[in-house]
């Protein structure tokens, strides 16, 4: 199953040196393992935003708690803002759709 998954910077480093700790043990970290889990076709789509401190990402799971374990093995989670949505596919969804259609028509709304 995908999720999409965004990260948002949750409060920024206060001081030069903060940031410095803040790139070198979470920001970058972070991307390598990204990069890495982009290659093993775990996270499938997404990436860094522009000109924010956020990540969006399509990660692909077969469990909520695989997804629960990529998602906290990322070095800057703890400092995120973390939302998650299940994401359906395009099948289920035409036929959830062509379902209710049926539903509606036997309900006298066919024309």
């Amino acid at each position: 199953m995908n999720y999409l998954v965004q990260l948002k910077l949750a409060s920024r480093p206060d001081t030069p040196q903060e940031g410095i700790v803040f790139i070198e043990q979470f920001i970058l970290p972070t991307l390598e393992l990204c990069k890495r889990l982009e290659e093993e076709k775990k996270i499938v789509a997404g990436g860094p935003l522009s000109g924010a401190i956020a990540l969006s990402l399509i990660v692909s799971a077969e469990s909520v708690q695989e997804l629960d374990d990529l998602i906290t093995s990322l070095p800057v989670w703890p400092r995120m803002e973390t939302t998650v949505t299940p994401l359906t596919t395009f099948d289920f969804r035409i036929q959830a759709v062509r379902t209710r259609l049926e539903q509606l028509k036997s309900q006298g709304g066919a024309r």
